[in-house]
């Protein structure tokens, strides 16, 4: 049975104690078991070439900061595990709002059955800026070989009242034991998701109490054991989705005003405040671009408007790479240097179109690969990158801009934030229908970003079958919107040679005499790539007798990506795909049609994805249709089996040929 991720939604004070199972033994920093330095494997995840041994940390909510105190010990037990002995720190240090103090850190070797510490020294800790808002701390464990122990213990310290840190259970190595342990004053509610397939090991609660009769508040415990390493699934979202976690969330800080007992809540306008009020100076300069705004406003229509400047802006500046929702530099060196973060180049933009008298404002947005914004969760770092959103035509059209994508068009909304949710700022105008919002205030909304105009693949073969058992012809794909993005980005990744490899997935006896691409740099059109090709079809079983034909070429469709009987993660195609695939093969004189595959219609028990074939012979030729096309591009866990299902019989189609007999 499919494993589900348990999401629950509570008040602290409302969970309930759940009985315990043995825990595994946490020993204090220094503090070593012989056992598990002469461990040599983990015994639940067999192929691990390191392992957390344990990782627990513990909460206390004071009345004006947080802290976490955490210790973690790994086992390293191969060279290839000698890469986790580097560890990276990183806090939010801008107003001082984040802070690690007391870490120690060491590494522990059993040397012919003599324990040895070795300690990391100050001077191999490095402390510096990742940018204006984060600092990192960097260092490397000394003597590090297979069968090491090294562990680290540290004090964070969160700035602001009820602050909570959220726990990962899960990392990218197994973990005998995970825990977290809080102590929460009464002045704090909290809403806490908790995502797990396993079952918890601990979920404890009882009083805080500093003397007899006198409750501060409560204790809790949270736990794991054997939780094995996070592996990412296919069409599945970032691993911040779907790690098995604790999220916690402010949902009240009580206090009393007149002699009564109030509560205060942050909301997503809020949210939308602290932007706007660290951005203030970056929004409201103007760029001097006179020339670039006089062109924009000579074009007669907004949509030629938009579009020109938002090339202007993805042609002329450089992404960094890095996906910030602030700005790091003055918006001045940005616009000199024209190089700069997603956010500063995507203000960049915006600051254009308003000098072009365009409705547009600034849409904080969380990438497919940081994670989903939880709407019940009103926090700052759910974001990781700012575009733009743009509403013209009588607000009868709206667009979401990201201009750091050179492969990205004005018209089409950036695929890394399909099926997430975004905040816009400052807002006040009617959204057309292509996008939903949920109105928060007069100048806050929360958008839904989906896109529900399938991208379409039209590919046409036409082809003719030789006597001598070949195959040879011409295949012409015609790839429309994300799926010409995609198309796009492979091939600059491989470039031509492999590109080719790609397009013949390893089949030695398809030859790929040419390729020929068009359409790449014009938005309005799809990308058009004609290949011509020949293949000897005896590595199909085709003899002096029948010739063996697989009618899929070039369609994408080479394999299976749903084959596990088991899957923990939501699949998430980002768009909808119509496929439309057409073959044409003569056959050649002397031979006739033996075995024709038959017309099909497979559909998924609430039509979200239909696949049907057709196929028929004709004056000497076989025609061979496939349309593959879906209704959704979300599916949970619970309609795993269906999808599998699906897949599984929609390939054994696929890969049924024509087969020919000779006369």
């Amino acid at each position: 049975m499919t494993r589900f991720f348990t999401t629950i939604f509570f008040c602290l004070l409302s969970l309930f104690v759940v009985a315990q199972s043995i825990i595994p033994a946490v020993q204090p920093y220094g503090k070593i078991d012989t056992a598990d330095l002469k461990m040599t494997s983990c015994d639940f995840e067999k192929d691990a070439n390191a392992m957390v041994l344990f990782d627990v940390g513990d909460v206390n909510t004071g009345l004006n900061s947080t802290t976490l105190i955490r210790h973690r010990r790994l086992k390293i037990l191969n060279l290839h595990g000698k890469d986790e002995a580097n560890i990276t720190l990183s806090y939010f240090s801008r107003h001082g709002l984040q802070s690690i103090s007391d870490l120690q850190a060491q590494t522990i070797n059993l040397d012919n059955g003599v324990i040895n510490f070795i300690k990391v020294a100050k001077p191999q800790i490095f402390e510096q800026p990742v940018d204006k808002n984060m600092r990192q701390i960097a260092f490397t464990f000394p003597q590090v070989k297979p069968g090491s122990i090294i562990e680290y213990t540290y004090k964070l310290t969160i700035d602001g009242e009820g602050q909570f840190p959220d726990w990962d259970f899960q990392c990218d190595l197994p973990s005998r034991y995970s825990e977290l342990t809080a102590s929460v004053r009464n002045d704090y509610n909290y809403k806490m998701n908790i995502k797990t397939f396993q079952d918890l090991e601990r979920n404890e609660k009882k009083a805080w109490t500093k003397s007899p009769g006198d409750t501060v508040g409560n204790k809790y415990a949270w736990a794991l054991k054997n939780v094995p390493s996070y592996k990412d699934e296919t069409y599945s979202t970032s691993r911040e989705d779907n790690l098995e976690s604790l999220e916690f969330f402010l949902s009240g800080i009580k206090y009393t005003y007149n002699g009564e007992v109030k509560s205060l809540m942050k909301r997503w306008w809020q949210i939308g405040e602290e932007f706007t009020s660290d951005q203030d100076d970056d929004l409201k300069e103007s760029l001097k671009a006179d020339t670039i705004i006089n062109k924009a406003k000579s074009l007669s229509t907004e949509d030629e408007k938009v579009a020109y400047i938002f090339n202007w802006v993805k042609s002329n500046f450089k992404w960094n790479e890095k996906d910030r929702p602030y700005t790091v530099e003055d918006m001045k060196k940005v616009w000199q240097a024209k190089t700069g973060n997603s956010t500063e180049i995507n203000l960049i933009l915006y600051k254009l179109l308003v000098q072009a008298k365009i409705n547009c404002y600034p849409l904080l947005v969380s990438t497919r690969d940081n994670g989903k914004v939880n709407l019940g969760y009103p926090k700052m770092n759910s974001f990781n990158r700012t575009d733009v959103i743009v509403s013209i035509n009588k607000n009868t059209q709206s667009y979401i801009l990201d201009a750091t994508h050179k492969l990205n068009s004005f018209n089409n909304i950036p695929f890394d934030v399909l099926n997430t949710n975004g905040l816009l700022v400052k807002g006040g105008f009617s959204f057309s229908t292509s996008l939903k919002y949920t109105f928060i205030t007069d100048d806050s909304y929360i958008v839904s970003i989906k896109n529900k105009t399938p991208s379409r693949v039209v590919i046409y073969t036409n082809a003719e079958i030789l006597p001598d058992g070949k195959l040879k012809g011409t295949t012409q794909t015609e790839s429309f919107s994300y799926n010409k993005i995609a198309r796009g980005e492979l091939f600059k990744k491989l470039e031509e040679a492999r590109y080719v490899e790609y397009l013949k997935n390893g089949d030695n006896s398809l030859n790929v005499i040419s390729l020929k691409r068009s359409n790449v740099d014009i938005d309005s059109l799809p990308l058009s790539e004609v290949v011509d090709f020949q293949q000897d079809l005896s590595a199909m079983g085709s003899d002096d007798t029948h010739i063996y034909c697989d009618p899929n070429l070039f369609a994408g469709f080479y394999t299976n990506p749903f084959l596990n009987e088991k899957r923990n993660t939501t699949i998430d195609f980002g768009y909808l795909t119509s496929y439309n695939i057409i073959g044409r093969f003569k056959i050649p004189d002397g031979f006739k049609v033996d075995a024709l595959p038959q017309n099909v219609s497979l559909v998924m028990p609430d039509k979200s994805i239909v696949f049907r074939r057709t196929a028929a012979e004709e004056s000497g030729q076989i025609m061979i249709h496939y349309t593959v096309y879906g209704n959704e591009s979300v599916f949970t866990t619970n309609k795993y089996l269906s999808v599998h299902d699906f897949y599984k019989k929609m390939f054994q189609y696929l890969n049924e040929p024509i087969v020919l007999k000779k006369n």
